[in-house]
């Protein structure tokens, strides 16, 4: 997939929205280290995460 297909398919996992063109954050999970975004809201409100391939759930 190209960098440019990835960023239209790139979602929350909080709460599912498309991150692409938006101040979201990108990290890693810290058990598994699969890539994880986060849209600025579910950041500012503090909702869970859970890591869509090792369950990790986290702030």
């Amino acid at each position: 997939m190209s960098e440019s297909q990835q960023k239209r398919t790139q979602k929350c996992v909080s709460c599912g929205i498309n991150i692409a063109g938006t101040n979201a954050a990108a990290f890693k999970c810290p058990d598994c280290g699969q890539q994880i975004y986060r849209c600025s809201t579910c950041r500012k409100q503090s909702n869970l995460y859970k890591c869509p391939d090792c369950g990790f759930t986290g702030p």
